[in-house]
């Protein structure tokens, strides 16, 4: 018999102390562990993981916190975020692809230190409410320094793999543009948070032609040397692919393999218009992708062929684009748009199942984003970035298969307690010690001074323009 006595308050769960935290269920790395498992969270990480009886036992000192009705499960990971556009997230919606010079570009460049501050905070909000742990942001175009996108992220209270733009090619020519400022830049940014707590510093281009060989070779090699990643974009649109093309002669991921630049450092966003030679050329890299499935709904040209990748045994992880920031929404468009794009047409009824796309929306986009040390499993010693999800609900109550359920009828309003480093962060969907509806005022009233200055050409009218032009037809 299920024990339906109330959950816990947050003021217990974030006394700050250690947490003897006994759920309903624990999502290991093999799967969910119903009735059996308990965790001591201490330090900002896992303490102990191991059977109820055990854990309480051998610590005698810490008071049993009983979560009836809720699941205990690694945060998930955005591989793929730009932190800094959330100012215009629903810009995108019914524009055609490649919207980044007329939208993203000229709204980043208008941001100050104080808009660029909350724009990157609301972003990290909508991902906690989401479920999101982690986020890797792939580099700003915004005049500021950095750090203010650091500071916005760890105060927000989210893991942040934060990407420092490296690009240094005048519209593509060739070597003789390279700057050793752009090396230097990049090593101080890998040491300035080398030793950070939540904020990890990784590399960025934003598309293989915006850097010159040399530096894609330098920031290779920089991000391999320091254990971090360089996010780029790749063969995300039909008119990138063709571009680079036309420039070199081969597409950007075989541009990338022919330059020294493809290896386990690397972190290729997108992907979606992949050969089987590319296909290749992941798998025996051990080059990482993020899989993007609402970008590709939204402003695509193509889906990733994800459950190849899974079945080659491709590095991969689950990013938002900036899209929305729901992580269970996310598994199910993962799920769905391989279905959509590549099972019906052969039959393939299941399309990874439900566990694919949980182990890759967390453990697997923990490793793409280069973290899989730290993050993304509920083991000892890692990182305590966790969930607590209700499943008290009518939509997973009747459960049959908890990891199938999780990804089509999971949802964000389910997460009770979302808790990064070990600190309770978010408490029914808002910040547990800091006041997000004042920063979401602040927001709306920035977004409007930063709109009008950006100089944003839209292709699509708004929803009501396009109802009114349709009824006037």
């Amino acid at each position: 018999m299920t024990d339906h006595s109330p959950s816990p308050s947050p003021g217990l769960l974030g006394a700050g102390g250690p947490l003897l935290l006994v759920p309903e269920a624990v999502f290991t790395p093999d799967g969910p562990v119903s009735g059996r498992l308990a965790v001591v969270v201490a330090d900002g990480s896992f303490l102990a993981v191991g059977p109820a009886d055990e854990v309480e036992r051998t610590h005698p000192h810490l008071t049993p916190v009983r979560l009836p009705g809720h699941v205990l499960m690694p945060g998930f990971v955005d591989a793929h975020h730009h932190l800094t556009q959330s100012f215009g997230s629903a810009l995108a919606f019914g524009e055609p692809s490649e919207i980044f010079r007329r939208v993203w570009v000229p709204l980043e460049t208008a941001l100050d230190e104080e808009s660029a501050y909350v724009a990157a905070k609301l972003a990290a909000l909508e991902s906690l409410r989401g479920g999101f742990t982690t986020v890797a942001d792939a580099g700003t175009r915004a005049a500021v320094d950095l750090d203010v996108v650091a500071s916005a992220t760890r105060d927000a209270g989210i893991r942040c793999v934060l990407g420092l733009v490296c690009n240094d090619a005048d519209g593509g020519t060739d070597t003789d543009t390279h700057s050793t400022g752009t090396l230097a830049n990049a090593e101080k940014h890998l040491a300035r948070y080398a030793d950070d707590a939540l904020v990890h510093p990784s590399l960025a281009v934003s598309v293989p032609e915006a850097a010159t060989a040399r530096t894609l070779r330098d920031t290779a090699r920089l991000a391999a040397e320091a254990g971090a990643v360089v996010q780029i974009h790749v063969n995300e649109h039909l008119a990138g692919v063709e571009r680079t093309l036309v420039r070199y002669g081969l597409r950007p991921l075989e541009y990338l393999h022919a330059v020294g630049a493809l290896g386990p450092h690397l972190l290729a966003a997108h992907a979606t218009l992949l050969t089987p030679r590319e296909l290749t050329l992941l798998a025996d890299s051990g080059a990482a992708v993020s899989y993007n499935p609402v970008a590709s709904a939204w402003k695509g040209n193509a889906v990733a062929p994800a459950t190849a990748m899974a079945e080659r045994g491709i590095r991969f992880g689950l990013g938002t684009d900036g899209t929305r920031g729901d992580g269970f929404r996310l598994a199910d468009a993962a799920e769905s748009a391989q279905r959509l794009a590549y099972g019906l047409a052969m039959g393939d009824s299941s399309c990874g199942a439900g566990w694919t796309w949980l182990d890759h929306a967390g453990r697997g986009g923990a490793d793409a984003v280069g973290l899989g040390a730290r993050t993304g499993t509920i083991v000892e010693g890692a990182a305590a970035d966790f969930l607590l999800v209700d499943v008290s609900t009518p939509e997973l109550r009747l459960s049959w298969d908890l990891p199938w359920e999780l990804v089509r009828r999971g949802n964000r309003d389910q997460i009770t307690a979302v808790f990064v480093g070990g600190r309770l962060r978010l408490w029914r969907g808002w910040p547990a010690d800091w006041d997000g509806r004042a920063l979401v005022e602040r927001a709306a009233t920035l977004s409007r001074e930063v709109m009008a200055r950006a100089s944003v050409t839209r292709v699509h009218p708004t929803s009501a323009e396009a109802r009114h032009r349709g009824a006037g037809r």
